[in-house]
Order: structure tokens, then C-alpha cells, then sequence
């Protein structure tokens, strides 16, 4: 029978390979919408009006650092216990837990970067109807109020946003089932020990017995069980053949959270929409749940592959932030007061006198946990990307080679084929730094090794890339080969590493190899056993110029619901319900660790992940999946990338040439020049796909392409100073306009734009057959200029540019310096010690400001000052330049060679001055 079952997976996995890559869009029954998925529809189901939560602020208590009280739910009696904290930087945080759990409900770990810093509370006046407290600043104050419970957070006389304003506060406390042999036992214990108890005290002290009435904490915590009602979903549920056993009954959580002045919505990736997220009155919410969706749909609020629970809120005035930490699957709804007026109705309201004040309505729902959320009170675009940064750090300052052209397809068939790639490139003057493998590189599907066939010499072929200054990224996914042969099985298998199913076993799915075990990243010590992993004594073939990619690591389970774990699947104490979105990113942050390590904490990691959640940032880079090779799915990449880039995650991209399916010439071509622009920049096809290489498309669409990948390389210097400041700062890399020009309202919605750092305006060509496109020019009082052209242009217009194949609409900002390497190479690396460039775009006051920044690219040795950080300034006719580092220390081969200013006439004569 071991022999037929071993003959028979190939056979199974083929089948299912052949039956996922036959079918082009997604199956949408394979994922559940919110009627299908209980506690969504339970939640849901309960409509705005008075929450039946109180606060008792008889219980309350305030420190120099927090303010504790108690909520009652006044329909079942079960108290809550509510925190609220100042934060440093204009962050509150309010977390609210049941006051006497049956056992400790999740709360997410590793994800801050610390515990946050506090600063003082001070109580400014309280009754019997509620308490005020002062948030430090500008008169910001957040107002308690007891019945029913809301909180209100002002500033001045303008409130900034509310909680519990709707009544939708929802906590479902954990119970016994009423309908289990154990309940029954317990229950009838339970009263026999409180009569005994309480015969016994009342001896030993009369008083006693009315002394434990009387306290507040101890009034009214046992649920009135007789009014609970019993839903289908609540303690089992069934979707399509898979059931899910809710050992721990329900345990959903909800709250809602009115943002008045408010029109625009942000973040909360990762999802095939808009940038500007719509309403969800007319449909489901948007949903955040890791899944392997397979050829997404575009324009619908389903999940995909990963999940940051932040959503930022701005108008002209104010940017504020909400971040939800919470790693179970989770609803977000979003109503709007002004959601379907047209801009005729706004204007009639205008001319009217309507006093209606735009206001957005946001409720999340979560299916266990607790709520924890830090409010981000900005107040501009830049505050809050700081605020959230101090929470959970910043985007990982790359290798700058990662910044270059990766070359990938599922898959590179075998070493002489890499060896032809890596030649066709240099044979038609194309840069790459990185080639990439796919799962077939390895043995059978094992991870950690190679093909014996196919990849026998794997040292060999890496040391081929090596000579010529690029590298290689092979694939290491999170599900593990079921096999008494392989070493990685058998260790994770022997230390008990495998997450456990409902009953105590291994976890067994199919993925790629088959059956498969799926290691616990959530423990601390399997996350160190994998790092040791990738060492090079231990992943055998492996050099230093091999990276790695996470994929599948939803983590992706063939035969599971909704092609993912099950639920009451075990890590530890925990459900997989409780940290299903959070397994992706420690599986990004073991692998980036044991490339850190390697290398003995010299070198940093690259590493790219499908799955994501908050903090993700600070392990690498992520793209948008499966995506296909349409028109639609281009256009979907921009606001898809700055989603992510709004919330903390500046290092994404798209598959250039659409994952699925083969693009026509015009839209590889359109791909290649839209990806040399966003901050992560790899072709990648599907097994099934013909190939296309950048050379296979006729010469004149080669050069076109070539071009393109060789204006990302020239640019490579700038994008390398703006993944530092995302690195130091948290700014976004890849921004939406509204961030810079944040009282401009039309740019609130534009998503088929965006910057690069603040000096670079990109509006690629995502429309089959244009002859032209209509750019928005941000700044009344700004000029802009065409990087191919130089010709200026005013800012405040819609500027209508004709465009021909070979067009990339790019516009450098006046006022800027902007610093290139023109002599391109075919490796980023065979650029290190080339001259610059500096492009300087004089503003209407003749200035102009920029920044160089210089380290060797590749190590940490930056975090010990090594390297050149320089201000450069351009005003009275003259060109300057001041250390901002001084005591850093870094010696290049590099110099300036050529300044190109723009917006300037020909000068008479040049003058050169040395400090030295």
C-alpha cells in the first residue's frame, strides 16, 4: 500500500497542478462571503442604535500612565475590562478584554517593534455621566461617556473621531457549551462550591457575604444564560465539505469608529481595488484573511494573499490612522453619508445650505482576540507614517541590487538553461542583477535542495553568476514534504515542530509536494531552527550571492477551506483562527534571519513573501501574486502598490507580463515600462506560458524594452536614497499625491499616478492603444519638467501628453536634484564606482534641493556610520553641497561628472570651488 501511495502522489499532485493551471479566473465559491462565514453574518446582522454597553465608572482607575474601567453589557451582564493609553507621538491606544476570561484570549505578538512609550494622562473633569481626559497637545482631549459607552476623541471643538458612536461594540465572551456532559459537571460543581463557600465565609465573618455584593467587580459577571441564543455557526460550521469544530465556541469581536469631515478612506491591504476605498453598504465588507486566490478578480473587496489591518483617513485638513492589531480573519465595512451623491448633488447641498458634514462610518469585525487599536491622530500624511512606524518599524533598507531587474518564470528548466538567459541578456545589451528558480529547481518538491538531474552542480552555475556580478533567488516555501528521506521532514518531525491538528497529530495538507507538514512559525524556536537552516553548511549548493522567496505561505493548503489551514488546527495554546494572517510574516522573518546569519550578521537579506501582515516590512519585499496578463490587472498594480506603501510597505511589484495567460507585444512593452518605475521590478510567468524573455519580441520592441530597464538602472541611485528614508523615516517609497500635496482635493482619488519620493510624478500607459494620457500636475505654485524632454510645464493642470510606444510620461519636480549613474552596465554591481549625474529642476525662484546618498550597498556597515549623506543646494547661480553625517565615515571611487540644470540659460561661464 506505501508503494502504491508513493506512486500515486505525483500522479495526484499532477492532476491537481493541471486542474489549477486550466482554469483562468478564480473560482469565487471556493472563498466564503460574509453570509457564509458565521460570526460575519452574525456581526453584521446587528444594526446601528444604543449599544447595550455601559461604562461603570465606579471601577475606574488612572495612573500616570493608563486609564482602566469596566463595561458592562447590560443584555447578558458579562463585564469588560477597557485600557486606554497616551502614547508617545499623538497615538491612543485602547485595548478591551473581557475582565475574567474562561482562559486568555490571543493577543499578537512580535509585531510591535517594543512595548509603546507612554506618556501621562491627566483627568481635566468627571460625573456621573462620563470622564475627560487631556491627550497633551493643542487641546486634544478624549471624552468617556458611561451610558451607553462611547469615546470621543476632540481637538478644540471638533471631534477627530468616535468609537462605539454607532452602538456596534460587540465581545463575544467565551463559554462552556451548554449541551456537553463537561458543562453540565462543571456547572453543578460550581454551585455546590459557591453555597459551600459562601456558608463558610458567612460564618467566619456576617459580614462577608454582604461586603462581595457590594463590590462593583464582583456584581453581575456570570452571563444571564437563560437569554443567550444559540446561532448556527456559533460552536461548529460547515463550508462546502470542510467543517471546522470551534472548541471555544464564538468569540468574535467588533467596533465601530465615525470619522466626521471625512470623505476618503485608505490602506487596509491587500485587495485588487481602487486606492480610495469604496463603500460597502450595497455588498460585502472587504475582507482580510490570507488566501491563495488563484487569477484574482479585480474591483471587489475579496481577500487575497496577505492582510494589514491600517486604514488612514484624510481631508484637507487632517490625516489620522487606525490600526486594528488583530490576526484573525476580519470584516471591514465602510458607509459614507455622502457615498453615491454625484458631484451636481454636492454642489446642490453646497448651494442649498445643506450643514450635513461629510462623515465616514468604518466597523471592523474579528472573528477571536481582543480589540486592540491605536489611533494615528497624524496630523499630516507624514505624521502618521511616522506614528505607525514607532508601532512597527520600517521598510528593511534593501541591497541595492534588489532595486535592479530580476529575470524569473515558473521555471527556469535547468542549469544550461539560467546559462542562456544570463548570455541572451548580455548578447542584447540588457541589465539584470537577479535570476530567479521556481519550485522545480529541487528535488521532488524538497526545499533546501536541488534537482540532482536537472541543477547537479549548483555551486557551479552560482559562481557562473557571481563572475559576472549578479545572483540568483530560489524558492523556499513553508509546507514540507512528507518523506522519512528527506532531512528537513525528519528534523521538524523528530522537534515536534509541525503545527497540530484538532485531535493532537501533525497537520497533513496537499500542496506542491504533495502531502505536506506545515512547520510553527508562531514558536520562537522553530523560527531559529529554520534560520540555522540557511547556512551554507546546511543548505547544501547554497553561496552568498543565493536569495530566497517565500511563496504559498497563507499559508496555502490544497485540500483545505478556502484552500488554507483549518481553523481548529493547533499552535500550542492557540487556534490557527487566532493567528492565521500573522503566518506569513514570521515565516518572511525566519528566512530573512537565517540570511542574516549566514553571513555572520554582515550582509543584508533579500527576501520576497506573498503572505503579509503588519510589520512585514521589515523582512523584504512582497508583490501582488497571481495577477494575469490583461490590461485591467496593469492598471490594478498602481493602486495596489500604493495601498501597501501607505502602510508601511514600500518594497512592491507585479509580475511584469501578467502572471497568467500571455500579454500581447503592446502590453509587455506598456509592463516593462510601467514596472522600471515601482519599487520592485521582476517579470515572472506562469509554467504554461510561452516564453518571454525580453528578446523574443522582435528588435523594435526589444529596444523599447531595453530602454525601459535601462532607465530603472540610470535611476538607480535615486530610488536607493528613497528606500533610506523609507528605511530611517517610514515615508512611503511609492506615494499617492495626496501625500505630498495634502490639501489639494484632486489628487484624493487619483490612482493611475503617483511619485517617487517626493520629485518624481510617473502616470504610466496602462490604456491598449493610446495615443495619449491626461497627467494631473500637483502644486499651484510649482513647475514640473519632462525627464525625456526637459520641456516645463505649470503644476495645478491637467496637462494632456501624446504618446507614441517608446512614451513613459515622467516628470522631475522644480525645485529638486535628482542624482543618476548614466553609463549603465549589465549588473548594478559593475556600477558601484561609476560617475553621477545630477539633475538639477529649478523652481520659479531659481532653487533647488536634493540629497546624495553613498554606501557600499550590501552590508549593515550603514547602521555604523559608513557612509556619505550630502545635502545639495542649488540658489544664487551656485551649487553647494553640506555633509549631513559628518562623523559618518565612507570612501567611494565615484565622482560627479556632469550637472544638467534645468529651467536655466546657457551660462557664460562656470566656476568650480574645492573644500579641499
Amino acid at each position: 500500500m506505501a508503494t502504491f501511495t508513493e506512486r500515486m502522489a505525483p500522479v495526484l499532485v499532477l492532476w491537481l497542478a493541471v486542474c489549477l493551471s486550466g482554469t483562468w479566473a478564480v473560482d469565487k465559491g471556493n472563498f466564503k462571503t460574509c453570509d457564509q462565514s458565521a460570526f460575519c453574518k452574525r456581526q453584521r446582522a446587528l444594526k446601528p442604535g444604543e449599544s447595550p454597553y455601559r461604562a461603570l465608572l465606579e471601577t475606574m482607575e488612572l495612573t500616570n500612565t493608563r486609564l482602566t474601567l469596566q463595561l458592562i453589557n447590560d443584555n447578558n451582564k458579562v463585564r469588560l475590562l477597557l485600557e486606554l493609553y497616551r502614547l508617545q507621538g499623538n497615538i491612543t491606544r485602547v485595548k478591551i478584554n473581557e475582565l475574567k476570561p474562561l482562559k486568555p484570549r490571543y493577543e499578537v505578538p512580535d509585531v510591535l517593534i517594543r512595548e509603546p512609550p507612554t506618556e501621562p494622562l491627566s483627568l481635566l473633569s468627571q460625573d456621573e455621566n462620563g470622564v475627560v481626559l487631556s491627550l497633551g497637545p493643542v487641546s486634544q482631549r478624549v471624552i468617556v461617556s458611561a451610558r451607553p459607552f462611547r469615546l470621543d476623541i476632540m481637538e478644540g471643538r471638533d471631534v477627530l473621531m468616535s468609537l462605539n458612536s454607532r452602538g456596534l461594540l460587540a465581545f463575544e465572551h467565551l463559554r462552556m457549551r451548554k449541551d456537553t456532559f463537561s458543562y453540565k459537571v462543571t456547572s453543578t460543581v460550581a454551585s455546590v462550591w459557591d453555597n459551600i463557600k459562601r456558608v463558610f465565609s458567612s460564618q467566619a465573618d456576617p459580614e462577608a457575604e454582604k461586603k462581595e455584593e457590594a463590590d462593583p467587580a464582583n456584581q453581575a459577571e456570570t452571563p444571564k444564560e437563560e437569554e443567550e441564543k444559540v446561532e448556527d455557526g456559533m460552536w461548529e460550521e460547515t463550508f462546502k465539505s470542510h467543517s471546522d469544530s470551534k472548541p471555544n465556541g464564538p468569540s468574535a469581536i467588533s467596533l465601530d469608529f465615525s470619522l466626521p469631515g471625512v470623505e476618503h478612506v485608505y490602506g487596509i491591504p491587500e485587495h485588487a481595488d481602487t486606492l480610495r476605498l469604496k463603500t460597502t453598504d450595497n455588498g460585502d465588507p472587504y475582507r482580510l484573511y490570507n488566501l491563495d486566490v488563484f487569477q484574482y478578480e479585480l474591483y471587489n473587496p475579496m481577500a487575497l494573499y496577505g492582510a494589514v489591518p491600517v486604514m488612514l483617513a484624510h481631508n484637507g485638513q487632517r490625516t489620522t490612522g487606525i490600526f486594528w492589531l488583530n490576526a484573525a480573519e476580519t470584516w471591514v465595512d465602510i458607509s459614507s453619508n455622502t457615498a453615491g451623491k454625484t458631484v451636481f448633488g454636492k454642489m446642490l447641498d453646497y448651494v442649498q445650505g445643506s450643514s450635513e458634514t461629510p462623515q465616514t462610518d468604518v466597523r471592523w469585525i474579528s472573528e477571536s482576540g481582543i480589540i486592540d487599536v491605536f489611533i494615528m491622530l497624524g496630523p499630516t500624511p507624514k505624521d502618521v507614517f511616522t506614528q505607525y512606524a514607532s508601532l512597527t518599524g520600517t521598510q528593511s533598507f534593501p541591497p541595492l541590487a534588489a532595486l535592479a531587474y530580476h529575470q524569473c518564470r515558473w521555471n527556469y528548466n535547468d542549469q544550461e538553461d539560467v546559462q542562456t538567459v544570463d548570455a541572451g541578456f548580455d548578447e542584447h545589451d540588457i541589465p539584470y542583477d537577479f535570476i530567479w528558480l521556481d519550485i522545480e529547481h529541487t528535488d521532488g518538491k524538497r526545499y533546501f535542495t536541488w534537482d540532482p538531474h536537472k541543477f547537479a552542480t549548483p555551486k557551479e552555475m552560482l559562481q557562473g553568476l557571481l563572475d559576472k556580478k549578479r545572483k540568483m533567488v530560489a524558492i523556499v516555501d513553508p509546507h514540507i514534504k512528507i518523506d522519512s528521506n528527506y532531512k528537513i521532514h525528519n528534523e521538524i518531525r523528530s522537534r515536534g515542530f509541525y503545527i497540530k491538528n484538532k485531535d493532537g497529530g501533525d497537520y497533513e495538507g496537499w500542496c506542491w509536494p504533495g502531502s505536506a507538514g506545515y512547520p510553527d512559525f508562531t514558536r520562537a524556536d522553530m523560527r531559529a531552527w529554520w534560520a540555522s537552516m540557511f547556512t551554507y553548511d546546511q543548505y547544501e549548493g547554497s553561496m552568498e550571492n543565493l536569495y530566497t522567496w517565500n511563496d504559498m505561505n497563507e499559508p496555502s493548503v490544497f485540500n483545505g477551506p478556502e484552500v488554507t489551514m483549518h481553523k481548529d488546527a493547533v499552535h500550542g495554546a492557540w487556534e490557527h483562527r487566532d493567528v492565521h494572517n500573522i503566518y506569513g510574516f514570521y515565516v518572511q522573518m525566519a528566512t530573512a534571519e537565517g540570511l542574516i546569519q549566514r553571513s555572520g550578521g554582515v550582509e543584508r537579506p533579500f527576501v520576497l513573501t506573498r503572505a503579509f501582515f503588519a510589520g512585514s516590512q521589515r523582512y523584504g519585499a512582497v508583490w501582488t501574486g497571481d495577477n494575469a496578463a490583461e490590461w485591467d490587472h496593469l492598471k490594478i498594480s498602481i493602486p495596489m502598490c500604493l495601498s501597501l506603501g501607505l502602510v508601511g510597505i514600500s518594497f512592491c511589484g507585479a509580475d511584469v507580463g501578467g502572471f497568467f495567460k500571455s500579454p500581447s507585444t503592446e502590453l509587455q512593452v506598456r509592463w516593462y515600462q510601467t514596472g522600471a518605475y515601482q519599487p520592485f521590478f521582476r517579470a515572472h510567468a506562469h509554467l504554461d506560458t510561452p516564453r518571454r524573455e525580453p528578446w523574443l519580441f522582435g528588435p523594435e520592441n526589444t529596444a523599447l524594452i531595453r530602454e525601459a530597464v535601462r532607465q530603472r538602472y540610470t535611476l538607480l541611485p535615486y530610488w536607493y536614497q528613497q528606500f533610506y528614508h523609507a528605511h530611517r523615516t517610514g515615508q512611503p517609497v511609492m506615494r499617492p499625491l495626496w501625500v505630498e500635496y495634502p490639501q489639494d482635493p484632486a489628487t484624493f482619488a487619483l490612482d493611475d499616478e503617483f511619485l517617487i519620493g517626493r520629485d518624481l510624478l510617473v502616470h504610466p500607459v496602462t490604456e491598449e492603444g493610446a495615443r495619449g494620457v491626461t497627467a494631473y500636475l500637483p502644486g499651484k505654485d510649482e513647475v514640473w519638467f519632462d525627464v525625456h524632454t526637459f520641456q516645463k510645464h505649470n503644476g495645478a493642470q491637467n496637462l494632456y501628453i501624446p504618446v507614441t510606444m517608446s512614451s513613459i510620461p515622467v516628470f522631475q519636480r522644480g525645485g529638486s536634484i535628482i542624482p543618476r549613474k548614466l553609463r549603465v552596465r549589465r549588473s548594478s554591481t559593475c556600477m558601484e564606482h561609476d560617475p553621477y549625474t545630477l539633475y538639477v529642476a529649478l523652481n520659479p525662484q531659481r532653487t533647488a534641493e536634493g540629497e546624495l546618498y553613498i554606501d557600499d550597498g550590501h552590508t549593515f556597515n550603514y547602521e555604523k556610520k559608513d557612509f556619505i549623506h550630502r545635502r545639495l543646494s542649488f540658489a544664487n547661480n551656485i551649487l553647494s553641497s553640506v555633509n549631513l553625517a559628518p562623523d559618518a565615515q565612507f570612501s567611494t571611487r565615484s565622482w560627479i561628472e556632469r550637472i544638467v540644470i534645468l529651467g536655466a540659460s546657457k551660462p557664460s561661464k562656470v566656476t568650480f570651488k574645492s573644500a579641499g
